[in-house]
């Protein structure tokens, strides 16, 4: 899973990298309309969401490598709000379809890091007369890397939309 979230923190990562090349490529703020500035201030504060994601999603990786259970839900927490910044950014009506995937993909991540913290904490908190079943954790974590995954391709799918948006 540690495999995973570093792929998790280098694709977003490359969002936040689109979203500035986004916001870099729109019109020059000369000439530009009020629709350009707007979707340019958009592609912004998405980058600038994207780029706290990221790190916070560093300071969970941290305390998963320490195998610190309730460091990870303080951290997960707090790339949750992260997550709660980007979906209440002002969307332009051109980018309302972008931030619906955004959205989407950052809460399917949120969906994968809940419940890999459940599965460890469960591990965790194992004793002799209630231990852990083992015999389900490969289940267990795949459905997490599916639900990681959905969460990924939801991104990519909202950075090929924003990319498209960008060409016309």
């Amino acid at each position: 899973m540690k495999r995973n979230l570093i792929r998790l923190i280098a694709t977003v990562c490359s969002t936040v990298l689109l979203a500035g090349l986004l916001a870099g490529c729109m019109s020059p703020n000369t000439g530009a309309t009020d629709q350009q500035r707007a979707n340019r201030t958009y592609m912004t504060k998405v980058n600038q969401a994207m780029e706290d994601l990221n790190s916070r999603l560093g300071d969970f990786d941290d305390a998963v490598a320490r195998g610190d259970v309730v460091t990870m839900r303080t951290q997960a927490d707090n790339a949750f709000s992260a997550i709660d910044a980007l979906a209440a950014i002002d969307t332009p009506d051109a980018m309302k379809g972008l931030q619906s995937g955004y959205v989407d993909g950052c809460n399917a991540l949120k969906g994968a890091l809940n419940d890999y913290i459940d599965l460890y904490t469960e591990i965790d908190s194992a004793t002799e007369e209630h231990p852990f079943d083992y015999g389900a954790y490969d289940e267990r974590i795949k459905a997490v890397q599916d639900k990681y995954n959905d969460g990924i391709s939801k991104l990519k799918a909202a950075d090929e939309e924003a990319l498209k948006l960008n060409e016309d």
